[in-house]
């Protein structure tokens, strides 16, 4: 027998569809008062309600006058690392990496990645992300842990001298592209400074076999940067374009260390840079200089990072601090618009991870949204919706966060199909196990 459709109409909203750039060049974010229609994992109408087609509605939703927009997309993070969370702070990258997380995360079974994992989904639907890259080891419990969690994931690959290789990362892409419509996979690797020269041409080969990005953590520190040219005669970014690995397209996460030439690689190559501003402040990495990059046509989005070098999950301080370092770093108030900063977290990270059907409201699109409450005192007054939501808003705003039209997070309750408590157990459990060991 044929699925019944499931019917949602959300209505008295203030929409953001944030469609597409205003046509007069300007940075500001249309609102339309109205309603918007899905029909089970699609938008089927967004607009004014005195235009809405009528139907048979399965759940009708009252905004209350509150903020729908797409959800947030969580464009660079590692989901696993939640075991880590406060265990290995106040360290410098380089400590914090060989001396605490790689020997922790050599010990970690499937099944803790899974029960981490899904820790990490909970913390970013209370933040309103829809969407997270993940780069991480033990791809099936990620994949696992979302699909259980109806939590849209894109795995990142994350081969190094230590961990998966060529073939895993090509059977990774094969599989988890076409296994299920949460989950989808792209070519990636952890750094220049962990991976062979071998495995990366390796990995460049893939890229040029099925014309697919590749995605990797790219002059992350000043370190990393003169360390590559002291090893290979270039800077990290001019290495990886000499060795193929950047012919079509992808990306580069942190990406603060960049020298003009690289720039001028990532625009001709038209890659993403993805800014993760709380980890490369706790790690004192610096600060990347996205105004200068904005200003060369450079594509933007923004991610967490992972939950041991972030600690916290929330794209709402990221944007705060997405802005606010540019006006600091540039002395100029008037730095990275908070508008752009928005179109950074919301839409931009949905081509940056290659989901082209995630970046706003609009009929066919995914029904990944957020509800937004503007009656808390930290939204009012409601002079400008788009610098509320960047310079003010919280956690505390997120009211309800759907994926693939179904509602994950809803008035500070989880429906994602396991206890709450006992996912937290779940992580507790494996730092005591693996501390110990």
């Amino acid at each position: 027998m044929k699925k019944q459709p499931y019917n949602i109409r959300i209505h008295h909203a203030r929409i953001l569809p944030m469609t597409k750039d205003t046509p007069d060049g300007s940075l500001d974010l249309p609102v339309i008062n109205g309603e918007i229609h899905i029909c089970d994992d699609r938008i089927t109408y967004v607009g004014e309600t005195r235009s809405a087609p009528s139907a048979d509605w399965d759940l009708e939703i009252d905004a209350d006058d509150n903020i729908v927009m797409p959800g947030f997309k969580n464009a660079h993070t590692h989901s696993g690392m939640t075991f880590l969370r406060s265990y290995a702070d106040d360290l410098p990258l380089h400590n914090w990496l060989y001396d605490k997380v790689f020997p922790l995360e050599a010990l970690l079974t499937p099944e803790d990645i899974y029960w981490c994992s899904r820790l990490a989904i909970m913390e970013y639907l209370t933040s309103g992300i829809t969407a997270n890259f993940d780069m991480y080891q033990k791809t099936d419990a990620i994949v696992r842990a979302s699909i259980d969690s109806g939590y849209r994931t894109v795995l990142c690959g994350s081969v190094n001298n230590f961990v998966s290789s060529v073939d895993e990362l090509e059977q990774h892409y094969l599989r988890y592209n076409d296994a299920h419509p949460l989950i989808s996979s792209q070519l990636g690797f952890h750094a220049e400074y962990t991976t062979s020269e071998e495995l990366l041409r390796g990995i460049a080969d893939l890229s040029h076999k099925y014309k697919a990005p590749v995605y990797t953590h790219n002059s992350e520190t000043a370190d990393e940067v003169s360390d590559c040219v002291r090893r290979t005669g270039y800077t990290p970014t001019v290495y990886m374009e000499r060795l193929g690995l950047l012919d079509h397209g992808g990306g580069g996460f942190h990406c603060v260390h960049m020298t003009e030439e690289d720039l001028d690689i990532y625009k001709e190559k038209d890659l993403w840079v993805i800014t993760n501003p709380a980890s490369n402040l706790k790690l004192a990495s610096g600060i990347a200089p996205l105004t200068h990059m904005l200003d060369r046509g450079i594509s933007l989005a923004i991610g967490t990072d992972g939950p041991a070098s972030n600690n916290c999950l929330d794209m709402f301080r990221e944007m705060f601090l997405t802005t606010a370092l540019q006006k600091a770093a540039s002395q100029d108030a008037s730095a990275m618009d908070a508008n752009i900063v928005l179109r950074m977290a919301a839409s931009n990270g949905a081509p940056a991870m290659c989901l082209p059907d995630c970046d706003c409201l609009a009929p066919g699109k995914q029904a990944d949204l957020i509800l937004l409450d503007i009656h808390q005192p930290n939204m009012q007054p409601v002079n400008d919706i788009a610098k509320n939501i960047v310079y003010s808003g919280s956690k505390q705003n997120v009211l309800m966060t759907m994926v693939a039209g179904r509602i994950l997070y809803e008035n500070g309750t989880y429906k994602i199909g396991e206890d709450p408590e006992r996912i937290s157990a779940k992580v507790n459990e494996t730092i005591h196990r693996i501390t110990r060991s």
